[in-house]
């Protein structure tokens, strides 16, 4: 006969100190998870192509554009493709969290292109609105409101291939690295 008093008490034990080990070595893990990697790297090259595009159509450096939203690539589609595909990567296409982090990424998409991109263009028609008022009008001073908030489609799309190409870039990496 099996005492599994026993052996849940061990494994109870077992747990907690891998518990314990986990949350000591929390940095270095977060260091290593493949998918936090991929997405961040995803958002610094989208944002850092976005420095390269403004410059591009404006011939002048705009160092805002590095932390600011709207434009091309869509960063926020990059971080959330990047982040479900190496979910998928890591942990299979089949299981819970890459459903969850599928999910996540297309109400992301699907935020930026529609929602987002609306409230930016009702933002130019009630700037547009503001600058006509007559000097007066207690409305005439207010500061201008954000324009930039969301993408086109072809902006979303761009950002999640990048968010794709990026993925596959680390995995690759991370592959080789393991085979080393």
């Amino acid at each position: 006969m099996v005492d599994w008093g026993d052996s849940s008490g061990a494994r109870q034990q077992n747990t907690s100190a891998t518990a314990e080990a986990s949350s000591l070595s929390l940095p270095s893990s977060i260091f290593n998870n493949y998918p936090i990697i991929s997405a961040l790297m995803a958002f610094a090259i989208a944002q850092s192509i976005k420095l390269f595009t403004s410059w591009y159509k404006e011939r002048r450096w705009d160092l805002k554009r590095l932390v600011g939203s709207g434009g091309m690539p869509s960063s926020h589609s990059a971080t959330v493709t990047a982040l479900a595909a190496a979910v998928g990567l890591q942990d299979g296409f089949g299981g819970s969290m890459f459903a969850i982090a599928l999910i996540l990424a297309c109400v992301v998409m699907y935020d930026a292109f529609s929602v987002r991109l609306q409230a930016g263009r009702q933002a130019e028609v009630l700037n547009q609105i503001v600058y006509q008022l007559p000097d007066e009008h207690p409305l005439a001073e207010s500061r201008p409101l954000r324009e930039l908030l969301g993408h086109t489609p072809p902006q979303v799309i761009a950002g999640g291939l990048l968010g794709l190409v990026t993925t596959a870039i680390a995995h690759l990496i991370v592959a080789s690295g393991s085979q080393s």
